[in-house]
């Protein structure tokens, strides 16, 4: 039976199987639980007791070769299926493959990122889900200061210390982690994103991303903070760029300006962008209040300091002219494989 049965596999093997299930169909065929084999075993246990020894011992040989036989003729076969395998013909047109791209707010975020880092500012990052001190309170906020409601707050927890965790509205909480945890000087800027209980358009959404720049050191002025942002005016939008400031009001910040850039798309001369105006409001910016720099253990009197502000989605409407923000959270194809960046 063993002749026999390693003869069958064998024609079995000249008629070169071309897959892995014909060698799968003759293991199950001797192997099996319904295979010859199987039923050779069975018969064994009608054996008399004398001679159970030898046809075991023959038994097992019987099986230990059919095993040997179908692993062999199963590597054949994987050897003949590699080696028969058509290889790629190199010289066929490639199939295209389409790069995929950065989505145009992290490409903004990094350029102003890299404008910023050229003359010293390091990046600095904290937690979305705040504490009221760190976004309210350090922040020249008092309980009942009317600019709290200017940030239509999302509160997460009201805890009885009044400490009330909330959705971080600006990434200023990063500046107050900062300046207590650094000594002067200080040059950081903090990119991140915020949430305001907004209703959704074309000009405003609940989530949106805020980078923040804040410098403290040694007799800081105003004129240091308008250089600076002249600077970067210059570098993001192009040399011909101008700014001007305008007086405005923050709780952290004494004095505080808003800034303004001439329209890229007209020159400044007036279009349908900028209303006609010539500008384009893209920030605000300030000298840090005194108090702002006590509450933080910055000694307000050997120190001084300016911050700014801006959306990162607003810098990015002006770059590209995009006119609807919803567009920069809709992840539609169409829109985003328009922008292409080497950062």
């Amino acid at each position: 039976m063993k002749e026999r049965i390693l003869e069958e596999i064998g024609k079995v093997n000249d008629l070169k199987a071309s897959e892995i299930n014909d060698v799968e169909n003759i293991r199950i065929q001797y192997l099996g639980k319904k295979g010859l084999l199987n039923d050779l075993f069975l018969e064994f246990k009608a054996a008399p007791s004398q001679e159970k020894k030898e046809i075991g011992l023959l038994l097992n040989e019987l099986k230990i070769a059919v095993q040997d036989k179908i692993e062999a003729l199963r590597e054949a076969v994987v050897s003949e299926e590699e080696s028969g395998v058509e290889k790629d013909d190199l010289t066929k047109p490639s199939t295209e493959f389409t790069l995929g791209s950065r989505h145009p707010l992290s490409i903004v975020r990094n350029e102003i990122i890299e404008i910023f880092s050229k003359v010293g500012y390091v990046v600095e990052e904290g937690p979305e889900i705040e504490d009221d001190w760190h976004v309210f309170s350090s922040l020249n906020f008092p309980p009942e200061h009317p600019a709290r409601d200017m940030q239509d707050t999302f509160f997460v927890e009201n805890r009885e210390d009044g400490n009330n965790a909330v959705l971080r509205t600006h990434t200023s909480s990063v500046q107050v982690r900062v300046m207590e945890t650094q000594k002067p000087p200080i040059r950081i800027i903090a990119p991140g994103r915020v949430f305001r209980n907004e209703a959704i358009s074309a000009r405003a959404h609940c989530i949106f991303h805020q980078i923040e720049g804040l410098y403290i050191d040694k007799n800081v002025s105003f004129a240091d903070l308008k250089q600076n942002l002249l600077y970067f005016a210059k570098e993001m939008f192009g040399e011909s760029t101008k700014i001007r400031l305008r007086p405005s009001y923050f709780p952290f910040t004494e004095p505080s300006a808003e800034m303004d850039i001439s329209c890229n798309l007209c020159g400044g001369k007036g279009c349908n962008v900028c209303k006609q105006t010539g500008w384009l409001e893209i920030m605000g910016c300030g000298m840090v209040d005194p108090n702002v720099l006590e509450a933080n253990g910055i000694d307000s009197k050997e120190y001084s300091g300016f911050a700014f502000g801006m959306g990162i989605e607003r810098i990015t409407m002006l770059k590209y002219n995009v006119k609807d923000l919803r567009l920069y959270f809709e992840n539609d194809m169409r829109f985003l494989k328009q922008f292409t960046s080497v950062y």
